[in-house]
């Protein structure tokens, strides 16, 4: 049987509309939901369950007036714990943030979902400053997998993957400064889309420039599409934003993927070992939009890996976070992420203005290419979750975080729309994920295409044991 804590956000939207449920059952499911599993993923920061079910008790009332506040009135949402948010600390996973200052604003995204009526039930984990693509950090330790808590849920928005996973919450706010929706989606087999820059505005700016971006972490792509249309307004605020949105994501769902024209990169023409188990699942994905009537040919965008030049703009702004700190607190940091600053500092401007020239001819590459391909379709990841509590795969030989997630990282550096959706499981039960990438400015499109793949059953995976399990276990 069903129960409420597993539940889309549309499904709950559409209950509290007929009287099945209300937002106080809802809410108090997923509640349930996430005091059940944490003791085992470690996914929240903290959890607010008097706020929640107050916040809850006020959307029902606004429900039985029929003066909802918006399409998430009443529906359960987590944000990950560098988003700020209002009433309580956000200490971005470092024992470094002081948790006694005031906490009284509301990042964009967040604010847009408190107008609504979204009922905001807990902060979720992140590495340090967010600084790599799994989930542990100094001050809340490790994050595990939902499929297998040993495992890493990936990062660095790993707790909101592993919640909307489990149940606590069908909606989570995540970052992505070189796949970090997207890692943890693959890993836990949600769905994620990292938007075209700008589209969902950012407050405060990211020491990570316009490499980070705010994105939903949800059950499924039409989950995603209506967060979008909720976080996508316009905030003055953030400079850099783009502006209002020409239309609904949600009404846009349901247009034609046939003749969509499609290119199925495997490794995007590099050398990197994709998992045959991977290979396979990513390949069905492909063989389904094909037989919805899209267009599909194998080819790669012919592009350099960019990850010299990325590590450049990633390790410089992290090394700019830091900054500030005097020497005892930089004790207090994750010695990884010591080094990676020290590196970081060593940059200069022109290695900075170097790795922008290396950005803005890979930017032009993708558009060149996507002036004959609607959507390039690879692997997320080349392998399944690995050991939790490690940055690289032991034995992998890799020295970073972006060694092993060659298929993320590129379009952060374009700030193109790319979204994850789970296509099956390996050997021993974890999920692998797809990757559709569109061109900038293309989100709804991207959103389209996932939401065509939902419904020919690729992402229909097996729910992690800990659902079923009565003790979480």
């Amino acid at each position: 049987m069903t129960q409420l804590a597993d539940l889309t956000a549309l499904r709950l939207s559409a209950g509290y509309a007929a009287g099945e449920f209300s937002p106080v059952e809802a809410v108090r499911a997923a509640l349930e939901r996430a005091e059940r599993v944490q003791p085992h993923v470690n996914a929240f920061t903290r959890l607010e369950a008097d706020e929640a079910l107050a916040a809850a008790k006020e959307s029902e009332e606004r429900l039985r007036a029929g003066t909802p506040a918006g399409p998430l009135d009443g529906v359960p949402v987590t944000v990950k714990d560098i988003i700020l948010m209002r009433g309580g600390p956000t200490l971005r996973g470092s024992r470094t943030v002081r948790a006694n200052q005031a906490w009284d604003e509301d990042a964009p995204s967040v604010a847009r979902l408190r107008e609504q009526g979204a009922v905001f039930i807990g902060k979720t984990t992140t590495p340090e400053f967010a600084w790599k693509g799994v989930t542990d950090s100094p001050l809340h330790g490790i994050t595990g997998n939902p499929y297998d808590p040993q495992r890493t849920a990936g990062g660095s928005s790993g707790g909101g993957a592993a919640a909307v996973a489990l149940g606590a919450g069908p909606l989570s706010l995540g970052t992505d400064g070189g796949g970090s929706v997207r890692i943890p989606a693959s890993f836990c087999g949600v769905f994620a889309l990292k938007p075209t820059y700008g589209r969902v505005p950012m407050y405060p700016s990211s020491p990570f420039g316009t490499l980070a971006h705010v994105g939903p972490m949800t059950k499924d792509a039409a989950d995603a599409a209506l967060l979008m249309d909720a976080i996508s307004g316009p905030d003055w605020r953030d400079w850099s934003q783009l502006g209002p949105v020409s239309g609904s994501f949600v009404e846009q769902l349901s247009g034609p993927v046939a003749g969509l024209r499609v290119a199925y990169s495997p490794t995007l023409g590099w050398d990197v070992p994709v998992r045959p188990e991977v290979a396979a699942a990513v390949r069905r994905a492909v063989d389904k939009l094909a037989e919805l009537g899209a267009h599909v040919e194998e080819v790669d965008p012919k592009i350099e890996d960019p990850v010299e030049a990325f590590h450049t703009l990633w390790f410089s702004g992290i090394a700019r976070v830091v900054q500030p700190l005097g020497e005892e607190a930089r004790e207090l940091l994750e010695p990884a992420l010591r080094t990676v600053c020290e590196q970081g500092a060593r940059y200069s401007a022109l290695d900075y203005l170097a790795a922008m020239d290396v950005r803005m001819a890979l930017g032009r590459q993708m558009g060149r290419f996507h002036e004959t391909y609607d959507l390039l379709v690879t692997p997320t990841e080349p392998i399944t979750a690995f050991e939790a509590g490690v940055e690289v795969p032991k034995g992998s030989g890799h020295e970073r975080w972006t060694g092993w997630t060659p298929f993320t990282y590129p379009f952060n550096m374009t700030q193109q729309p790319a979204a994850s959706l789970p296509c099956g499981v390996d050997g021993d039960g974890l999920p692998i994920g797809v990757q559709l990438v569109g061109a900038r400015h293309a989100d709804a499109l991207v959103l389209r295409a996932a939401h065509a793949l939902y419904g020919t059953g690729v992402a229909d995976i097996p729910a992690p044991a800990l659902i079923a399990a009565p003790d979480g276990s």
